[in-house]
């Protein structure tokens, strides 16, 4: 079959990247034809839209979190930023499709590829403002007399809160019942989609999770030798970096990272651009092999931890939603490796896992995964 795989855009972040790169690469395995279709955001700066970009940004800061106060980034910085793993997706995502940036487009490539069927997914493809219109992403774009398969596999809401307005309900909720197969990457999300569509859905693991240690060491050369506790933080914060010195003294660990020395500006750009540039994911999966412990407060930080078998722990990341975190460990028994900055001088820093039961269930969750997609397919 030849299918197309509509997830959110491919720029600087790793788990969305790697999520995409590895069902792209199960499908194909599978004997499948891919197209990932780029649907983009269209970053047309607008009066209106300016207005309820500061008022968003005001709000922020007096709940005091940080925001940028540049409504419009030059697309040249933004490209100069992500020229790193840019150059993952021209070798390894393939085919894409050209760039679209309206409903329309989208499915004019859709009819002009004759896919025999679309996948939604993975990531938070269905958490409001993430993706580019958030209707394309329940397949609005096809006639409601299309033969093209309908499927979503481990879509994710981003938490456990419903955030979609009443007429966003009715209109993806609508759509979502034409799909053949529905498939959530959270526990919560089948309550959520039971709840506020009427659908059963049925979950499955992260693409990611679904490739091996060894898929990903084909992807870099070698790996270095900066450090022993690999620090993937994506919300630095004064409490973080705390929590870092207190794991770096307690156990006598070197934190090295693999991210822009000056994160906080990726948005703006406007200091020096040179420390806002992304490292190359190459670089990021190298530092799973040569970790000898991870913190992180990202879902994907946590998944790779588990796929290459490294001790960690998580700091939880409130704002990307919790429910993700507990849903990804509850399903490995390891729902006690989240910490705060309270919480960590009541824990054993060095407490083993037991890879051997993880990669059990692992092993068969895999087998589930791939059955649900074979079966969707075959529907």
């Amino acid at each position: 079959m030849k299918i197309g795989i509509l997830t959110q855009p491919l720029y600087c972040n790793y788990g969305g990247l790697l999520q995409c790169y590895a069902l792209q690469t199960v499908l194909q395995r599978m004997g499948h034809q891919t197209l990932v279709l780029q649907r983009e955001f269209k970053r047309k700066y607008t009066l209106r839209g300016a207005i309820v970009y500061y008022i968003k940004h005001i709000v922020k800061l007096l709940v005091g979190k940080r925001s940028s106060w540049h409504y419009r980034v030059d697309q040249k910085r933004r490209d100069y930023i992500a020229k790193n793993t840019y150059k993952f997706i021209e070798k390894n995502i393939n085919p894409r499709s050209e760039h679209c940036y309206s409903t329309k487009e989208l499915g004019d490539i859709v009819l002009k590829n004759k896919l025999d069927a679309i996948i939604v997914g993975s990531d938070q493809v269905w958490r409001p403002y993430y993706s580019p219109c958030q209707p394309n992403y329940f397949l609005d774009f096809l006639p409601k007399e299309s033969k093209i398969k309908r499927i979503s596999y481990a879509a994710s809401f981003g938490g456990d809160e419903w955030t979609f307005s009443p007429e966003m309900t009715e209109e993806c909720g609508s759509l979502l019942k034409r799909f053949d197969a529905v498939s959530v990457r959270e526990s919560s999300a089948i309550k959520l989609c039971k709840e506020h569509f009427g659908i059963e859905a049925t979950q499955t693991l992260d693409p990611t999770l679904l490739l091996e240690k060894e898929d990903y060491c084909k992807l870099f050369t070698s790996k270095k030798d900066r450090g022993d506790l690999f620090c993937y933080i994506l919300d630095r914060s004064e409490e973080k970096k705390n929590i870092i010195g207190s794991i770096a003294e307690e156990i006598s660990f070197i934190p090295f990272e693999s991210m822009p020395e000056s994160q906080d500006n990726v948005y703006n750009l406007y200091e020096d651009i040179e420390k806002c540039v992304y490292p190359s994911v190459e670089d990021w999966l190298s530092a799973f092999m040569e970790a000898k412990m991870v913190l992180t407060d990202s879902f994907h930080g946590t998944v790779f931890s588990i796929i290459f078998n490294k001790p960690f722990w998580v700091v939880v990341n409130e704002g990307r939603g919790k429910a993700r975190f507990e849903s990804i460990l509850s399903l490995f028994n390891l729902q006690h490796r989240m910490i705060t900055s309270d919480s960590i001088n009541d824990v054993n820093l060095m407490e083993s896992i037991d890879w051997t039961s993880v990669n059990t269930k692992r092993k068969a969750l895999q087998e589930e995964s791939r059955q649900f997609i074979i079966n969707a397919l075959n529907l």
